[in-house]
């Protein structure tokens, strides 16, 4: 199976465009990881995408139903979200369809704007009642307009800590793996330069794929 230092040379192969997705969607996660890590290094020179602001959540509350789809279709690329499902979560937490889609990828404007195929939608579910995730295959997520934040140790966190490793990324994709062995050689640190894994040593435990480069490390205080 193809290991971690093999993705190390896999990154500096040609940059590659998002169309790799598909040809590799069902290969060795190592690989997978490999291709979105020369699509990153495509994007270098571009803007760094602006994470979403902490005001996003009321501001979605007063945005019509075509404003929540269009924002929620800017997740990922064009030929994928063009067939998605679009949802919202409604006053009971249960998601609410606001246009149907039929290549069974699901897309949200918040709270967080996402778009997500088959095994993702099963893992969120998981993560939402605190349950085991039943990782099948390779399962990707698009978050092409960055997120709010989230702890990069604590599953469950809410707000950033002294301790929680919080942090805020730009553009990215996700990726989870049946194979847990694939994690283990992969980084923690959101700021290695490449693909990190987020939350790990729990059962949530996921790969964060950048395809703009990080921001810079805030300074540790004196």
């Amino acid at each position: 199976m193809t290991r971690v230092p093999e993705i190390v040379g896999a990154v500096a192969r040609d940059a590659l465009t998002f169309a790799c997705l598909e040809e590799v969607m069902h290969k060795r996660v190592a690989w997978l990881i490999g291709c979105f890590a020369a699509v990153s290094l495509s994007l270098v020179a571009q803007e760094p995408a602006k994470p979403a602001s902490a005001h996003q959540a009321a501001t979605n509350k007063a945005m019509s139903s075509d404003a929540k789809i269009k924002l929620a279709l800017s997740a990922g690329p064009a030929d994928l979200t063009k067939d998605a499902a679009v949802v919202e979560p409604g006053a009971d937490s249960k998601m609410m369809q606001l246009r149907a889609g039929t290549n069974g990828w699901v897309c949200m404007a918040h709270p967080e704007v996402m778009c997500l195929d088959k095994e993702w939608q099963g893992w969120v579910d998981a993560w939402i009642n605190k349950k085991d995730p039943q990782i099948k295959s390779v399962g990707i997520a698009y978050m092409l307009k960055g997120d709010k934040g989230a702890s990069n140790t604590d599953p469950f966190a809410t707000a950033p800590t002294a301790t929680n490793q919080w942090v805020v990324s730009p553009a990215h994709l996700m990726v989870l793996t049946p194979d847990t062995n694939q994690l283990s050689a992969l980084p923690t640190d959101p700021h290695n330069g490449g693909p990190w894994v987020m939350w790990k040593g729990t059962k949530y435990a996921h790969i964060m794929v950048p395809t703009v480069p990080m921001p810079a490390k805030a300074a540790a205080r004196k």
